[in-house]
């Protein structure tokens, strides 16, 4: 289960934790059938977006980083959940987690390393879809500089492995809180619902409302708790979007400190994942 060719991971536990569930996500093709709905969902909407016109041309760049993170809030999380759902009620069923409980490991590195695969994982497959299309748009577009083009998607596949992670961790909490498989599943999709949908579409609602208690402290609040708004605000302040969707760059914020928000979530959703698996009955 643990042996390897390599020096480093012999000696680094949670290297070696990260390599298995990495090995495991390979074999089970995940790497695969995540990537492939990353470059479907980044190929439609750069080289067939502008279809509905009934003409085919290269969107701006703003545009299109706009619109690649409108759908993206909707996959990323949903195929980040799938993924690590059963990163530990899986392994309590099947009785491999005992197995590997019984090695000179602590549960925080167990966290930590699946933690690392699993984003691992959701980094290669972004970076193989979003960084091929920026790739694409400089070899095929006439209006795209390089370096801007690449540092825009750098950008946006680095706040797409953000967001990840967080919905990573959030599937650890459920899968260490779960009794089954199938519990786990129906608990992150209503989480899902929540985060994704039903927090958002109210979101909207208010800044549209334009209500008389909504002021800078308000809306930044309303951000910060839920990681998909932050996501959304990160990639518009990062272009400078104009339109219905910049109502999310009315935070007060820089992009630095939207950036600092989400490292926050992460590290606090760790924290609560190391303390429920040091309760976990075995």
């Amino acid at each position: 289960m643990f042996n390897t060719s390599l020096p480093l991971l012999r000696r680094s536990p949670v290297l070696i934790i990260a390599a298995k569930e990495i090995k495991d996500s390979f074999r089970n093709r995940w790497i695969s059938f995540i990537s492939l709905i990353f470059i479907i969902l980044s190929f439609s909407v750069t080289f067939a977006g502008s279809a509905i016109t009934g003409t085919l041309a290269f969107p701006e760049l703003n545009n299109l980083i706009t619109s690649l993170s409108t759908i993206a809030v909707f996959i990323i999380p949903l195929a980040a959940i799938l993924l690590s759902y059963d990163a530990f009620v899986g392994e309590d069923e099947s009785g491999t987690l005992l197995l590997l409980l019984s090695y000179p490991l602590t549960r925080s590195q167990i966290i930590l390393g699946k933690l690392i695969g699993h984003g691992s994982v959701m980094l290669l497959s972004s970076s193989i879809a979003f960084g091929g299309t920026g790739v694409l748009l400089v070899l095929l577009g006439e209006d795209y500089g390089a370096i801007e083009t690449m540092l825009v998607f750098t950008q946006f596949i680095l706040s797409s492995f953000l967001l990840a992670l967080t919905f990573i961790l959030i599937g650890y909490l459920v899968s260490l809180r779960a009794t089954e498989k199938a519990r786990a599943v129906g608990s992150l999709l209503f989480v899902w619902f929540l985060f994704v949908l039903l927090y958002d579409l109210l979101l909207l609602a208010v800044l549209v409302a334009d209500l008389s208690f909504m002021n800078q402290t308000v809306i930044n609040l309303l951000i910060a708790l839920n990681p998909t708004d932050l996501y959304r605000a990160v990639n518009i302040m990062a272009i400078g979007a104009q339109g219905g969707l910049s109502l999310f760059s009315e935070t007060s914020w820089a992009l630095e400190g939207l950036y600092c928000s989400m490292f926050v979530w992460i590290c606090v959703l760790m924290v609560i994942a190391n303390h429920l698996f040091r309760r976990k009955p075995l």
